[in-house]
């Protein structure tokens, strides 16, 4: 008997972005720029064994049938740490990825329904032309090892 395998293909396209902006306040640029309607959806991007919580916005371009996500990658949070006594004791932060193998990467804009390699250039551009985005690219999410984490 033959085995069948189905790999599904991942119908989003990724970019990074570069930026020490506030993640309201690039997404606020980002509808200033882009002509987007990005708002905060209510929940937040969490999973099982974690603390960690990410920001989401979504604008639905219902005429396009086009769907924009803005992600914050990095999760820091306060950690109380009264137990121990001595030279290390204090609070002390840690910080938490949405994606760990993109470290370096502040937010990701996800952009399902459009799959175009001319669509993609245009956006990038737009991007790298917002005077508070440090850079921003393209990433192929068939390379990412945490690619899960951005279906929802």
């Amino acid at each position: 008997m033959q085995l069948l395998t189905l790999e599904l293909e991942d119908d989003y396209l990724l970019i990074g972005i570069h930026s020490t902006e506030e993640d309201y306040r690039l997404a606020y640029l980002l509808n200033t720029h882009l002509k987007t309607k990005l708002i905060r959806f209510k929940h937040c991007l969490d999973f099982k064994n974690s603390n960690a919580e990410f920001p989401l916005f979504e604008y639905k371009d219902e005429q396009k049938l086009i769907n924009y996500y803005l992600i914050n990658n990095k999760y820091s949070q306060l950690v109380n740490n009264q137990k121990s006594k001595g030279l290390f004791d204090g609070d002390y932060s840690t910080t938490s990825y949405l994606i760990p193998e993109k470290k370096k990467i502040d937010f990701f804009l996800k952009i399902e329904g459009c799959n175009q390699l001319s669509f993609t250039k245009n956006l990038v551009d737009k991007l790298n032309n917002i005077q508070q985005i440090i850079t921003s690219y393209s990433i192929e999410s068939n390379s990412l090892k945490s690619k899960n984490h951005l279906t929802f």
